[in-house]
C-alpha cells in the first residue's frame, strides 16, 4: 500500500474539507431531504451520495472520467439524464404529503429509496466525475506506487470528510423539519421548500458547461 507523506496527506485533507464545507448539490440534497422526511433520511442520502462518490473515485482512478472529457455527446446525456431526474423528484416532492412529525414512521423503505435517490442523483452529475479527474492527480506520486491505488485511498478519505459533513446536514434539516412538520402550514411550505431544492438543482445541472 502507498505510503503518503504526512504534509500532503495534511494538505489533502484541509482542501477536502474546505471543498465539503462549500455548500454544493450534494450538501443540499441532503438538506432536502432531511428536511423533507427527517433526520434518518437526511443521513440515508448522505451515505446514497457516499456511495455514488465512490463510483466517481474508482471512474477517476481507472480512467474511465476522462471519457466525459473527451466526448461531448456523452457529457450531454449524463448531464440532462441527470437533469431530468432531478425535475422527477421535485414534481414528487411538491405532491407528496406533508413531512412526518415523527421520525420514527419513515419506514425501511423509504430510507432505501433516499438512499438510492442520493446514489444516482450524484451518479448523474458530470461535474462530480470530472471533479475528481482533476482534484485527485495533484496529490498523486508515481513514484510512491500504484496511482490506482493512491487515487482511491484518497478519494475515499475526502469520501469520508464529505459524508460526515453531509450526515451533519441532513440530520439537522432533519431535526428542525420534524419540529415544523407539527404545524399542517409549515409542513406544506417544507415540501415546497424541498421541492425547491431539487428543482433548483436539476437548473444548475441543465445550465453546466464542460469547462
Amino acid at each position: 500500500m502507498p505510503a503518503f507523506p504526512i504534509e500532503t496527506l495534511l494538505l489533502f485533507m484541509a482542501a477536502a474539507l474546505a471543498l465539503n464545507l462549500t455548500p454544493g448539490p450534494d450538501m443540499l440534497f441532503c438538506l432536502g431531504s432531511g428536511a423533507h422526511r427527517g433526520p434518518k433520511a437526511g443521513v440515508a442520502a448522505s451515505l446514497g451520495v457516499a456511495c455514488g462518490a465512490m463510483v466517481h473515485t474508482a471512474a477517476a482512478a481507472f480512467g474511465l472520467a476522462g471519457l466525459l472529457m473527451a466526448s461531448p455527446l456523452l457529457f450531454e446525456i449524463v448531464r440532462w439524464t441527470g437533469a431530468a431526474y432531478l425535475v422527477w423528484l421535485a414534481w414528487n416532492t411538491f405532491r407528496a404529503a406533508p413531512p412526518v412529525a415523527d421520525g420514527t414512521k419513515v419506514t425501511q423503505k423509504d430510507i432505501s429509496r433516499i438512499f438510492l435517490r442520493g446514489a444516482v442523483t450524484n451518479i448523474l452529475n458530470p461535474k462530480v466525475a470530472i471533479f475528481f479527474l482533476a482534484f485527485l492527480p495533484q496529490f498523486i506520486d508515481p513514484a510512491r506506487g500504484s496511482v490506482i491505488v493512491q487515487a482511491l485511498i484518497l478519494g475515499t478519505m475526502m469520501n469520508i470528510s464529505g459524508t460526515i459533513v453531509n450526515a451533519a446536514v441532513g440530520a439537522g434539516a432533519g431535526g428542525l423539519g420534524r419540529h415544523l412538520a407539527r404545524n399542517p402550514l409549515a409542513a406544506k411550505v417544507l415540501n415546497y421548500l424541498s421541492g425547491t431544492v431539487f428543482l433548483g438543482l436539476a437548473v444548475r445541472l441543465g445550465f453546466m458547461s464542460r469547462v
